[in-house]
């Protein structure tokens, strides 16, 4: 189709061809016009777009749809061949208008805008059956309607159906009340309409497993049938085939899939829930108390897992033990030792790894005095000899350390000899001089 334009200039011609210019659709339909345009040597284009009467030519506003790659009910296209196209999904009453497909170039006279493209919507059309007969009947007559060989309750002629349905389509006749042995030939109704009834089933039925082999199929009633299917993970195409099969399943293929079928006179969505089942994984363990454990402290472990259906049941185990130490998510630890949890449903079992419990005995220090006093061999104060039998003894008066780890150390100069400290129990002298720990 031939623009006759640029707007402000007529010294170029464009050329922006439509293959309709009237379209007439049924509300609820899918509108697509597409085609290509061409344009002088020398020229860059900087902007295509769509707009729809009223336009303003000067201020090129309002602009209805520039090309992006969303995916909304209204959507257009461009690529670098000059294909453009405009998709209008579900159209309504308020999608009737006169489109126009805009194209601008680096030189601001230089642009053009295509002829219209005028779309009207319709509701659900009507059909009109007419019994006629070359006899003159005398008589008002009353007329009998068959539908696929089955008399239908209405005698009016002629016959409304309105608003036409696909139920409505088959192979109908008419006769005069009294000669139903003489019926009309048998005249086709065709009623052409866009997907519905649209399901997915999924194969094997029943419960899916992790590992198994799925298959989705899409099925709809169209006419004519549905030239295209495609298969939706939330935003993310998957096939465009009426059966998508996925290959050992795993617990990441869960989800809700969408079939979209399409035929010329619209689309319609279907989807399903994908729960896939399997065992335990990812089992571990987590403590209730951290930092250090001591005897008395009340120390929970919780087993922690992944699976579908949920975990039915919980055992702890501790290394060296062949049965369980307990069960159910949380257990309560009173020794030291080496604990894991097994995790298991009606699918399988996994374990976690191990854990390791220390509980530290509590020493309580006892009361002493703020001195005490330890007797050694006077004579091993002295150059003694160590068999000396001089068993003359010499007191020292010990000052006791504020308390370190709850123990008091004491520090003395001592020999090879053993000493006994009164009130500090015996202390044995590794041989020279040094400290003694009491």
């Amino acid at each position: 189709m031939s623009l006759r334009t640029p707007l402000l200039t007529l010294t170029l011609i464009t050329l922006v061809k439509y293959k309709q210019t009237e379209i007439c659709a049924l509300k609820g339909s899918t509108v697509f016009i597409n085609d290509s345009y061409t344009y002088p040597a020398g020229l860059e284009v900087k902007e295509e777009f769509w707009v729809k009467e009223p336009f303003d030519r000067e201020q090129d506003t309002p602009v209805y749809c520039r090309p992006t790659k969303d995916s909304g009910r209204v959507q257009c296209y461009v690529d670098k061949q000059q294909h453009f196209s405009l998709k209008l999904i579900n159209v309504t009453k308020e999608d009737e208008h006169d489109y126009r497909f805009r194209i601008k170039t680096n030189v601001a006279k230089q642009k053009w805008l295509g002829d219209l493209v005028k779309i009207t919507v319709t509701e659900r059309e009507a059909a009109v059956l007419t019994c006629t007969t070359s006899c003159s009947l005398t008589d008002s007559p009353t007329f009998i309607w068959y539908k696929n060989g089955r008399c239908l309750s209405s005698s009016t002629n002629p016959l409304h159906l309105r608003p036409v349905s696909s139920e409505d389509a088959g192979s109908y006749m008419c006769a005069v009340r009294g000669y139903e042995h003489l019926p009309s030939p048998a005249q086709t109704l065709t009623v052409r309409y866009p997907p519905q009834n649209v399901s997915v089933s999924i194969s094997p039925s029943g419960e899916i497993v992790e590992g198994s082999s799925v298959t989705l199929t899409c099925s709809s009633d169209a006419n004519p049938p549905v030239q295209n299917y495609n298969w939706f993970k939330e935003k993310t195409l998957l096939g465009k085939e009426s059966t998508h099969i996925i290959p050992n399943i795993s617990s990441e293929d869960s989800g809700e899939y969408k079939c979209k079928s399409i035929n010329e006179h619209g689309s319609k969505y279907s989807s399903l829930i994908l729960n896939v089942m399997y065992p335990p994984k990812n089992v571990s363990v987590s403590i209730s108390l951290s930092g250090e454990i001591v005897e008395g402290s009340s120390v929970t472990l919780i087993c922690n897992s992944d699976a579908n259906p949920s975990v039915q049941n919980f055992n702890w185990f501790k290394e060296g033990r062949t049965s369980p130490v307990g069960s159910g998510q949380n257990y309560r630890v009173l020794q030291s030792g080496f604990y894991y949890c097994a995790a298991q449903n009606h699918h399988g079992a996994q374990n976690s790894s191990t854990v390791s419990v220390l509980i530290k005995a509590t020493v309580m220090p006892t009361s002493r005095p703020a001195s005490a006093s330890c007797f050694l061999p006077a004579s091993s104060l002295q150059n003694a000899d160590p068999d000396s039998t001089d068993d003359a003894y010499t007191a020292l008066e010990l000052k006791v350390r504020p308390s370190d780890n709850l123990y008091d150390v004491l520090a003395v100069s001592i020999f090879k000899n053993k000493i006994s400290l009164g009130g500090c129990g015996s202390c044995s002298s590794p041989g020279s001089t040094g400290s003694v720990r009491c």
